[in-house]
């Protein structure tokens, strides 16, 4: 038994779409989709219906796409509406969301042949709140200064926070609940796998492609999270950068998919799954000689896409066309 991971599936891309249809069944596995499954709701729908049957158990939470209000039939859904939603989906389908008692994942043979005890995952739903900026740009003059340089993300025309009053205001209270369930999860001690759409720290944001897009990445709030809890490992996706790096010796997983430019068709979509456990033999050797070091090593693979917005609302628009 294994527990993989991806994330950034984009299904609204006909590619992708056809990838995942396309995907060998794995019954005894565990699969974590980490956000950004699609735009629209039939999308989360038409995703899970091809993946459930395949996978033993499957975990989701979600990415500021999947709650973006996009398509004519979502329309009415906005902000807490939106992911209320997208979670009664998910239970439809018997599968784990941020709303639902953490799962534990019961363990199976490693590398070695010994076996790899159960341990805690944590959906996780935390947004941001533009504190992954420099020290002398003030939080209201944020998007500003992200868009002298060209850059605004779609979500700020396209995910909405009512009943919030803002995506920050939203974000400190799923921080605050994230912490009191963390805290009690992990309280006799347990290991715990920690799944955000968003990066928990500002530097795992290595890529210089990324630069002001920081702002709509994630919250400073978390920054010690794989400290302050007993984590095994944390699975992220949003940047479009897959790969592993290590802080204070936890794990840091990438998963994404992403666009179809940037993952090679010809391999398909299992080569983009990242197992997680039993932990693989490289990262295995590879953490052994950290010794601390705060490290890491990615897959070549291009930054976020520059339009996101209008690749997702083509996407959809065609769709609505047939």
């Amino acid at each position: 038994m294994k527990l993989l991971a991806l994330s950034d599936l984009h299904v609204g891309s006909a590619i992708n779409m056809r990838a995942l249809k396309g995907l060998s069944p794995r019954p005894e596995d565990w699969l974590i989709l980490a956000g950004d499954v699609g735009e629209t709701v039939q999308h989360l729908r038409t995703a899970l219906e091809l993946l459930t049957p395949k996978f033993a158990q499957v975990i989701w939470v979600p990415g500021n796409h999947d709650l973006w209000s996009i398509d004519p039939s979502d329309r009415p859904l906005r902000g807490e509406d939106k992911y209320r939603r997208l979670v009664e989906i998910c239970r439809e389908f018997g599968v784990f969301t941020p709303e639902d008692p953490y799962p534990v994942w019961p363990g199976s043979l490693d590398n070695g042949g010994e076996n790899h005890p159960p341990v805690v995952i944590a959906p996780l739903f935390l947004l941001y709140d533009y504190s992954f900026r420099p020290d002398d740009v003030a939080g209201e003059d944020a998007v500003s200064w992200a868009g002298a340089e060209g850059i605004r993300c779609g979500d700020e025309d396209l995910l909405d926070s009512v009943p919030h009053k803002s995506r920050q205001d939203w974000c400190s209270l799923r921080v605050q609940l994230a912490e009191q369930r963390l805290e009690a999860a992990t309280a006799n001690g347990e290991r715990v796998i920690m799944v955000n759409h968003w990066p928990l720290r500002e530097d795992l944001l290595t890529a210089r492609k990324i630069e002001r897009f920081s702002l709509w990445c994630g919250t400073k709030q978390t920054e010690d999270w794989h400290q302050r809890f007993n984590v095994e490992a944390v699975i992220y996706g949003h940047l479009h950068l897959p790969g592993t790096q290590f802080r204070d010796g936890v794990r840091f997983e990438e998963v994404s998919l992403g666009y179809p430019t940037e993952w090679d068709g010809a391999l398909g979509i299992e080569a983009r799954m990242r197992q997680i456990l039993p932990v693989p033999v490289e990262q295995t050797r590879f953490a052994a000689h950290l010794e601390g070091a705060d490290t890491a090593f990615s897959d070549e693979q291009r930054g976020p896409v520059a339009d996101e917005r209008r690749e997702a609302v083509e996407a959809v628009e065609h769709e609505t066309a047939e």
